[in-house]
């Protein structure tokens, strides 16, 4: 008597998970869901023609992510508006990130300036708001942000502490923005000028007290 292997899920229900995910993960990031909101899977699988299981494992990835909280016996949500949550995200970048920085400094070569070098650019030449996107940073704007900060800290050559880097900037990505459209006026282009200006100078003092003020006032913008 031969054994049937367990399948894993099909390719037409991964591809909607990644369908309902993508969907998920841009609505919150854009601001369509207020904090605290509730992300009832029943109300999103008929909304995006697919089953509740789809929908349900795409809510445990945005959830993965830091971009909506699993609720004891009340489903899912997007994050509350909570100084402290913020604060904790924050403090972690700021244990974390300038140490990868340091490193960064010290082991990066000559490859990894020009690429530091082609995301401050890159991210200079983005514009930061676009009119159908709202009050909010653009999407390719805030990729080019991401790809600047995350270009900083390759240089490391550490994997290891590059994904955790990843991960919390997407826990922390939501409460940036937030910073971002409730204090518009804020100097980032100033802040990552100095920045990449002190990393391709071999500051690494002088960079990891930028990089820690830039990640302090992202923190402080939500508490004011």
């Amino acid at each position: 008597m031969t054994q049937t292997a367990p399948t894993s899920a099909s390719p037409g229900k991964q591809m909607l998970s990644e369908q309902v995910y993508a969907h998920l993960r841009d609505a919150i990031m854009r601001g369509d869901y207020a904090p605290g909101d509730a992300l009832k899977p029943q109300d999103l699988a008929r909304e995006q023609g697919v089953s509740l299981a789809v929908v349900r494992e795409a809510l445990v990835r945005v959830v993965g992510e830091g971009l909506a909280d699993r609720l004891p016996n009340r489903g899912f949500a997007v994050p509350a508006f909570s100084d402290r949550r913020w604060q904790e995200i924050a403090e972690a970048r700021r244990t974390i990130e300038p140490v990868v920085l340091r490193m960064s400094i010290e082991r990066g070569d000559v490859d990894w300036e020009a690429r530091v070098r082609a995301a401050h650019h890159r991210l200079t030449r983005t514009p930061a708001s676009v009119p159908q996107e709202g009050e909010y940073y653009s999407s390719a704007w805030s990729e080019a942000h991401r790809i600047f900060h995350r270009t900083l800290l390759e240089g490391c050559g550490n994997p290891v502490l590059l994904q955790t880097f990843d991960r919390m900037w997407t826990a922390s990505e939501l409460a940036r923005r937030w910073s971002a459209h409730r204090h518009p006026d804020r100097d980032g282009v100033g802040e990552h000028g100095r920045l990449e200006e002190a990393a391709l100078a071999r500051d690494a003092d002088t960079a990891a007290e930028v990089l820690t003020q830039h990640l302090t006032m992202t923190a402080a913008a939500l508490t004011d």
